[in-house]
C-alpha cells in the first residue's frame, strides 16, 4: 500500500495500520518494532511493579482494604479491529448496564500499544452525544498532593529543600488529604486544594502551580508512598460524579483502578503482541517522516523520507 502526503499527515490508525503493511516484509522494520516492542513490555513490568509495591505499603498501612476483591473484567482482543469497532463493543456492555439518573463508570486497562488513549476518545466523542462525559486521571491529585509536601517543606525551618522523610509520614499525608476535597465549584466538578495558605481549583492551577519545578522533580517519591490515599480520593470523586448523572472514562492500570467499583471493566489485548512493538514502531515513524517532508510531497518522496527515518532510528537504537 502507498503512502501518500495526504495519509501521512492524517497520523492516525490509517496511518500506522498501512504503515505495517507496507513494511510488512521489512527486516529494518520488524528489527525496530521488536526493540520497541521489547521496550514496552520491559517498562510496563517496571511500572506494575512499582505500583504494587505501593499498593502493598498502601495496605500495610490500613489505606485500602488487604482482603479487597476487584470485580472481573471483560476481555476484548482489539486485533484485526479499528477503534470505532472496538469502542462499539463496549458501548454495547455500556447500553445493557445502564442505571436509571447515574452516571456509566467505564474502566480501561491492558498494555502500552493496545489503543487505549484511542478507544477512549472515541468513547468519549460517542457518549458525549447524549450525555456529560469525564476522563478522570489520577495524574493532577498526585501533583496536588505533592504540591501541599513541598510547600509544607518550605515552610519548615529544618527542612532544606525537599525533604520526603520529613514531609511523607503518615500523619503528614492523612493531613494532607484532608486539604483535598471534590465537588461542584462554579457549576462545575473540581478539586480543591485548601491548606497551608492555598485555596486554589486544580482546573485554575494544573497548568502553573501544579507544573512548576517543586512538582514535577518530586512526583515519583510521592507517589510511591500516595498509591491508597489517591485511589481512595479518585474512588470516591468517580462516585459524585456518577451519582450526579456524569458518565466518567477512567484509564489505568489494574491495580489502581480495580477499587472502582463498575461491573464495566474491561481489559484490552492484542492475541498478536508483535503488533503492540509494529504500532509504536509505525507512530514513531509517522511522526518523523512527517517532519521531515515538504508540505504536499510527492509518493517517492514520502517514501525516501520513510527509509530515512527509519534508518537513523535503527542507528539511534544500536547507538544507545
Amino acid at each position: 500500500m502507498t503512502v501518500t502526503y495526504s495519509l501521512l499527515k492524517k497520523q492516525n490508525a490509517e496511518t500506522s495500520n498501512a504503515l505495517i503493511k507496507g513494511f510488512s516484509l521489512s527486516p529494518s522494520f520488524l528489527s525496530l518494532s521488536k526493540i520497541e516492542g521489547d521496550l514496552i513490555l520491559q517498562r510496563d513490568l517496571e511500572d506494575a511493579e512499582k505500583l504494587q509495591v505501593g499498593i502493598d505499603y498502601a495496605k500495610e498501612k490500613g489505606v485500602i482494604d488487604p482482603n479487597f476483591v476487584p470485580e472481573p473484567y471483560v476481555t476484548i482482543d482489539v486485533l484485526g479491529k479499528s477503534p470505532d469497532e472496538v469502542s462499539n463493543d463496549i458501548l454495547g456492555y455500556v447500553n445493557d448496564n445502564k442505571q436509571e439518573g447515574s452516571g456509566s463508570v467505564i474502566v480501561l486497562c491492558g498494555l502500552s500499544g493496545t489503543g487505549k488513549g484511542t478507544t477512549v476518545a472515541k468513547l468519549s466523542e460517542k457518549l458525549s452525544a447524549d450525555r456529560e462525559v469525564v476522563c478522570w486521571s489520577n495524574g493532577n491529585i498526585f501533583r496536588s498532593v505533592t504540591l501541599l509536601a513541598a510547600t509544607w517543606c518550605e515552610q519548615q525551618s529544618n527542612c532544606d529543600g525537599f525533604d520526603a522523610e520529613k514531609a511523607l509520614t503518615k500523619d503528614n499525608l492523612a493531613s494532607f488529604m484532608t486539604m483535598l476535597s471534590f465537588d461542584k465549584f462554579n457549576g462545575k466538578f473540581d478539586t480543591r486544594i485548601n491548606g497551608l495558605g492555598m485555596d486554589v481549583l486544580v482546573s485554575e492551577v494544573q497548568n502553573t502551580m501544579l507544573k512548576q519545578a517543586k512538582v514535577a522533580k518530586n512526583i515519583p517519591t510521592v507517589a510511591e508512598v500516595t498509591q491508597g490515599e489517591v485511589i481512595t480520593f479518585a474512588a470516591e470523586a468517580i462516585n459524585i460524579m456518577s451519582a450526579d448523572g456524569v458518565s466518567i472514562l477512567l484509564e489505568g492500570r489494574e491495580q489502581t483502578v480495580n477499587f472502582v467499583l463498575t461491573p464495566l471493566r474491561f481489559i484490552l489485548t492484542l492475541s498478536d503482541e508483535t503488533l503492540i512493538g509494529k504500532r509504536r514502531a509505525a507512530q514513531r515513524l509517522m511522526a518523523a517522516a512527517l517532519g521531515s517532508s515538504q508540505e504536499g510531497g510527492s509518493d517517492e518522496q514520502v517514501e525516501g523520507a520513510l527509509e530515512k527515518e527509519l534508518a537513523k532510528m535503527l542507528v539511534e537504537h544500536d547507538a544507545s
